[in-house]
């Protein structure tokens, strides 16, 4: 049997005219699956304590009372991979630290993350891991154990800068799992996605700033719960967390 090589080129054309590369079809199909799979997830009902570090409260709250984004502002197949692939980077730094002799705790024994749970379940943290015992490295055992997937950009920028000043987001994090938790160490593992390369940061228990993240937490759940929006976090839309915000339209043009 013969091969046509006028049908080998992997494009399939529409009925316009346009070429639509196999490569396009299959890519299309992910990320739709991707997407469908994203909405039958349950949405929380509780303030993570992930996003406590958002800089705007009313966003936050946004969040809390399961308000819709703007339209088109959904999380996309191109997110959602960028969501997926985070994870497999996470389940190697395990493996490696693992295999390096550090005993990283990621389930309690009866199985399930550990985490914590305050203001009657409507604030939850759930941490990646705790580090219990290891090789000499200057470290007082256990401490937190967070790890992030950083592009090269954003992965050199922690590392010049430090958690704090570079993700002000994940510093807060950390912050509020060790007070909860009663730890006085986090290690924060940061992998470059696009070398491999890795960083730990120490990171020290700060319990000001963790009782400050938990007093937001509070004031953000009453607002929640009293169906009440705290003020914007800027004077104009221009600013640069307003044009990113997926609540923008809503906030800017639909309520007060």
């Amino acid at each position: 049997m013969g091969i046509d090589l006028n049908h080998g080129s992997g494009f399939i054309y529409g009925r316009i005219g346009h070429a639509i590369s196999v490569s396009d079809r299959v890519n299309a199909l992910i990320d739709a699956a991707l997407v469908a799979r994203n909405r039958r997830q349950q949405p929380r009902d509780y303030l993570g304590g992930s996003r406590i570090g958002e800089p705007c409260a009313r966003k936050l709250v946004y969040e809390v009372t399961h308000t819709p984004k703007d339209e088109g502002r959904d999380f996309d197949g191109a997110i959602l991979r960028i969501f997926d692939a985070g994870h497999q980077f996470e389940t190697l730094s395990i493996r490696w630290l693992r295999g390096a002799g550090f005993d990283l705790r990621t389930e309690r024994a009866a199985g399930g993350q550990f985490g914590f749970e305050a203001a009657g379940g409507k604030l939850r943290g759930h941490i990646d891991g705790v580090i219990v015992a290891g090789p000499d490295v200057g470290l007082r055992w256990p401490v937190l154990w967070e790890h992030k997937a950083l592009n090269a950009k954003s992965w050199n920028d922690l590392v010049k800068r430090g958690l704090r000043a570079s993700k002000p987001v994940y510093f807060a994090q950390v912050q509020l799992y060790m007070g909860y938790l009663e730890l006085e160490t986090a290690l924060v593992t940061a992998l470059n996605k696009d070398t491999e390369a890795l960083h730990h940061e120490v990171v020290a228990f700060d319990p000001s700033c963790a009782q400050a993240l938990s007093d937001k937490a509070v004031d953000i759940l009453r607002a929640a719960a009293a169906r009440e929006l705290p003020p914007r976090i800027a004077a104009a839309q221009d600013f640069y967390l307003c044009r990113m915000c997926a609540y923008a339209k809503r906030c800017w043009e639909g309520e007060r």
